[in-house]
């Protein structure tokens, strides 16, 4: 690794710890030439996931993309980065392991739904409302009557 300091790639591993339940090694390092401490992260690199849209278009799925979705939905809730990031880690496996490298948008939402559901009804119905693209009151109070149920 280069030093971010001086640009040397001559270090050592002080410290490694598996976080994201396991899903990635954090490695803390130390420039042996300048002694400047800096933080690593290691993860598996999966092979690339595409995104089915609604017009049948492919795109590369966006994580970022998907994490940015959740938490406008979860924006002045009480739900941590986190647990967003959590929240995101775990639905791409299960879309993985469901329907492999390619997920239409359809599925990719309803899982959100699903899941945003489980955590906060108030971040599922604001989800929900730009997902399902309501039109007006009569479709609020419809989805929160469902919720009720």
């Amino acid at each position: 690794m280069k030093c971010p300091q001086c640009g040397q790639d001559n270090d050592r591993v002080l410290d490694t710890r598996a976080v994201r339940e396991g899903a990635c090694i954090r490695r803390r390092r130390e420039c042996l030439n300048c002694e400047h401490r800096f933080t690593t992260y290691e993860e598996i690199e999966r092979d690339e996931l595409k995104v089915i849209k609604r017009d049948g278009r492919f795109e590369p799925f966006d994580k970022k993309k998907l994490i940015s979705g959740i938490a406008r939905a979860c924006e002045k809730r009480p739900i941590s980065p986190v647990r967003i990031e959590q929240m995101a880690d775990s639905l791409i496996d299960e879309l993985e392991k469901e329907h492999g490298l390619e997920i239409s948008t359809t599925i990719l939402g309803e899982k959100v739904m699903e899941s945003l559901r489980a955590i906060d009804e108030v971040a599922y119905v604001r989800f929900a409302s730009v997902y399902r693209s309501f039109r007006d009151v009569n479709e609020f109070v419809s989805e929160i009557q469902s919720l009720r149920e």
